[in-house]
């Protein structure tokens, strides 16, 4: 269950740290459906999780494998917030409790690839996102998160005794593109079915990561890097 002073008052505090460290920028193609809805985003960065409660003063149950919870501090702040916990292996459960809170009317964000994102693009979709989908009629919000990959760090730690690699994001532009709601129906069971939707909220979310891209000024060591391409390209044509 969310307890709303505790997801407020994180809330607050990761908008205001983010907005003095990042370069945040919010982009809505459409004003967030009310009631049950999937939010739906894919992930570069470890801080995407607490990055997605700033698009939205309404709380979230964000679904967020265990190894978060187990981080001092802000496993204790996920707990009390009432994220949902992504244990390995058994990812049921989590589908459970995300169904059960939609069923309630809350807001669940999923991340589809179920792991971060590759830099040099996206993981494919897990079938989750497509299966809560059918399983409570509740709309898809697909979310595009564009960064500088140039800007990420990655930090080893211990976990539990166990090695773990954050993948860290300190400065630069952090752009969120909320893209329309997507409705599915059908058998939750299909496995083809949920397959082809789960493709096709990713390929939604790509679309929005590449336009928060384009939204963003060019640096001039790309600009300068594309002029001389295009140089080679003309002189290559001229002969």
């Amino acid at each position: 269950m969310v307890q709303k002073p505790v997801y407020s008052a994180m809330r607050t505090l990761v908008h205001q740290t983010s907005s003095l460290l990042l370069e945040r920028k919010l982009i809505k193609h459409a004003a967030l459906p009310k009631g049950a809805k999937i939010l739906a985003a894919n992930h570069p960065t470890t801080i995407d999780p607490v990055m997605l409660t700033t698009i939205a003063r309404e709380p979230m149950r964000i679904m967020i494998s265990e190894t978060l919870f187990e981080v001092p501090v802000l496993g204790a702040w996920l707990r009390r917030a009432g994220h949902i916990r992504i244990e390995h292996g058994h990812g049921q459960g989590a589908v459970d409790d995300a169904v059960t809170a939609l069923e309630a009317g809350q807001t669940v964000a999923i991340f589809p690839e179920g792991a971060i994102s590759p830099i040099d693009g996206l993981e494919r979709a897990h079938r989750g996102v497509a299966r809560l989908a059918l399983l409570t009629g509740a709309p898809v919000v697909p979310i595009g998160i564009h960064i500088r990959s140039d800007h990420i760090r990655r930090i080893e730690t211990t976990v539990n005794g166990k090695p773990e690699v954050g993948t860290w994001y300190f400065s630069g532009p952090y752009v969120i593109t909320v893209g329309a709601p997507m409705h599915f129906t059908g058998d939750a069971h299909d496995r083809d079915l949920t397959l082809s939707i789960a493709e096709t909220v990713m390929q939604q979310i790509a679309q929005l990561k590449l336009e928060g891209e384009a939204r963003l000024p060019q640096r001039p060591a790309l600009l300068n890097h594309r002029s001389g391409l295009q140089s080679q390209a003309l002189q290559g044509g001229s002969r």
